[in-house]
């Protein structure tokens, strides 16, 4: 057990009678609150998972009045008490309990997910770990701008066993970054004690080992808590780097609501029990005469009010019409007019990577909120040389050098996205993207939605997709179908040099995220640019070859084979229409049934694999849509179904090529 830190004397060098009594009535409402919820759970008016803070009060008590109103709170699933001392009203995190769209994040959050961007309260996040990513961008964007606000991010021990943890602490501790990593320890990560899950210990001992400062705290103490508290947030404000609290606390109740109390010992519970902060803070503070006989009882009353009004509030709330189901998707819903491409200028020849690099640099030069992050994106001027010469020109504050840790660099770049920057994150392969899938998925795409419209994460992630260079499976992927079955993302896929350069700047000025996926064999193929590089458009498809005969529908590094296959037909007199789909998620419906229309005849190129393909989707969306346009069944060309071999003829084989192509489309006029 731990000892409380009650000696004579300290509660008056960190509390007056005023705070005490503050700091008693916040106590006593978390408490209030939580028992509220657990009856409303009981009673089915919450639903979903209800995690409680209950025995855990003063650390959130304790914690916020040290951080400042422009300071930014990233918290875990438990996080009904951290938003109650953060100044969330109570009516409004019980109408969110309840589904009700007057809730701090419109009912869409629940119980795991309170938002109030005006309070600087980025939410609960109901991944584990999955808020420290984003705090270390949310840190890196207050030193870019040379503010000192400080970012505080609360999660339970569990969490020191995730990745996310590690990748982290590295990066707020290798870029000195202004994070308090706070840890409430209640020894057990769902229902798996500390002692059996980590091979460590001693928390401090694993948080340290990254070279940061780290403090342990009697979590049931409100005096050790709030004075280790204002000394971290000292620390950290003053530039010395981040800090890792581990307040030592212990949850009264099972892990949520839904689980039943069988893998803890009674006894060990009723232990912790004498030890309620409210109970030692309420009997210390009045010894030391900051709190008058009579203070608890009158709080009491304060708060079963409040209580009962929030309560009340909640059941008079209203739920939101089914008709806004789809209401905070996307920022922006409408398309923005602007050109396909540049008609001014002379024509100039340069590889696609260097349209890439044209983008970027004209993006660091318009505006200063844009930087850029990933691996070896600095001195080595990237993987495929596309930075190449920007950490010279723009520095190593905006050419930003990252670990080996996708999780955490895009993480960064999305909570840095929430703090008013204009992150670019470069993954050097989709292949390891599927290690920040997590923050791209849960984070990027679901914010805006479960905040209830209050957060936008202008994050662009880029990164090379596609197979041709003998890189064997776990290099040439083409996953870009997968993630435009997320909503809330944006996605988009460069054909053109012009598109290279274009859709970057276009995404920059984009509220959503958006994904942009380089084809890896494009990165050296020469083509066409005119003038300036300017924003495009990056809503619609293009027609790049006019046709009668058949729509050959397709995207990215499929793009220039398709239209040699067309070119190809059109010598045995079948004239092919080519599109660019240019943007698959949202996908441009009106030009596919357009062309559709026109040419009533129907292949897809894709080189995603055949089952669940984005081919799939626009082969169906044009049976829903122009059925009746069809003169016969829509076909698809799609990588086979095997990981791509390393081999180059079964590598080819693997991969759509021109002659596939052609084949299909003889065979759909009965000439196979």
């Amino acid at each position: 057990m731990i000892t409380p830190n009650f000696e004579p004397g300290a509660i008056t060098e960190v509390f007056d009678a005023e705070s005490a009594r503050v700091a008693l009535w916040q106590m006593v409402r978390i408490r209030r609150f939580e028992e509220k919820c657990a009856e409303m759970y009981s009673a089915g008016k919450i639903r979903g998972f209800l995690h409680l803070y209950i025995g855990e009060e003063a650390i959130a008590t304790g914690a916020m009045p040290a951080l400042r109103d422009s300071d930014h709170v990233l918290a875990t699933y438990r996080e009904h008490g951290h938003a109650l001392a953060r100044g969330v009203p109570a009516d409004a995190i019980m109408a969110e309990m309840y589904g009700k769209q007057e809730g701090c994040s419109r009912g869409r959050g629940g119980s795991m997910h309170l938002f109030d961007i005006e309070r600087r309260f980025f939410g609960g996040n109901a991944i584990v770990a999955g808020a420290m990513p984003m705090a270390v961008g949310f840190a890196l964007a207050d030193r870019l701008c040379g503010r000192d606000d400080v970012t505080a991010c609360f999660f339970g021990e569990g969490a020191m066993a995730e990745g996310e943890f590690h990748e982290s602490a590295n990066l707020a501790t290798l870029w000195k970054l202004p994070v308090l990593f706070l840890c409430e320890n209640n020894y057990y990560a769902m229902g798996t004690a500390l002692k059996r899950s980590e091979s460590q210990n001693d928390l401090c001992v694993k948080a340290a080992s990254y070279r940061m400062k780290a403090i342990a705290v009697d979590g049931m103490d409100l005096v050790a808590v709030a004075g280790a508290m204002r000394e971290a947030v000292t620390y950290v404000r003053e530039g010395h780097g981040p800090v890792f609290v581990e307040f030592r606390t212990y949850r009264f109740r099972p892990h949520s609501m839904f689980d039943p109390e069988l893998y803890r010992d009674k006894q060990e519970v009723e232990r912790w029990k004498q030890r309620c902060p409210i109970v030692l803070f309420e009997k210390a503070a009045g010894e030391a005469g900051l709190l008058p006989p009579g203070t608890l009882e009158a709080i009491e009353a304060e708060v079963a009010a409040e209580i009962d009004a929030a309560v009340a509030f909640a059941e008079a709330g209203s739920w939101e019409p089914v008709e806004q189901l789809e209401r905070d998707v996307y920022a922006r819903n409408e398309t923005i007019a602007r050109p396909m491409a540049p008609a001014d200028g002379e024509p100039r020849r340069i590889a696609y990577r260097d349209a890439l690099r044209e983008g970027l640099i004209a993006a660091l030069e318009r505006d200063e909120r844009v930087f850029l992050l990933g691996e070896d994106v600095g001195r080595y001027g990237g993987t495929y040389a596309v930075s190449k010469g920007l950490l010279e020109r723009f520095g190593e504050a905006r050419v930003r050098d990252t670990p080996l840790s996708e999780s955490a660099f895009t993480g960064a770049g999305i909570g840095a996205a929430l703090n008013g920057m204009r992150p670019v994150v470069e993954i050097m392969t989709v292949n390891f993207s599927l290690l920040a899938l997590d923050q791209i998925m849960n984070n990027a795409a679901t914010l805006r939605h479960m905040s209830g419209g209050q957060c936008s994460v202008p994050v662009v992630i880029r990164m090379t997709t596609g197979g041709g260079r003998q890189l064997a499976a776990q290099h040439s992927h083409s996953l870009e179908g997968w993630y435009a079955h997320i909503p809330g993302l944006r996605i988009v896929a460069p054909a053109t040099h012009e598109d290279a350069r274009g859709m970057l700047l276009a995404a920059l000025e984009d509220p959503d995220p958006v994904l942009i996926f380089e084809h890896a064999l494009l990165l050296g193929v020469e083509g066409e640019v005119r003038g300036e590089p300017v924003a495009v458009d990056i809503d619609h498809a293009a027609t790049r070859r006019e046709g009668r005969d058949i729509s050959l529908v397709t995207y990215g590094g499929m793009l220039h084979k398709t239209l040699a296959a067309a070119e190809q037909l059109a010598a045995e007199g079948i004239d092919a229409e080519v599109l660019d789909l240019r943007s698959l998620r949202p996908l441009d419906d009106a030009a596919i049934v357009a062309t559709v229309s026109k040419t009533h005849r129907l292949l897809v190129i894709d080189e995603g694999w055949k089952s669940g393909s984005l081919a799939a989707e626009i082969a169906m969306r044009v049976c829903e849509q122009a059925f009746y346009e069809l003169d016969a069944p829509p076909q698809r060309v799609c990588s086979r179904e095997v990981p791509v071999p390393y081999a180059k003829h079964l590598e080819d084989a693997a991969i759509p090529q021109v002659a596939d192509i052609v084949a299909a489309v003889r065979l759909m006029f009965g000439k196979g």
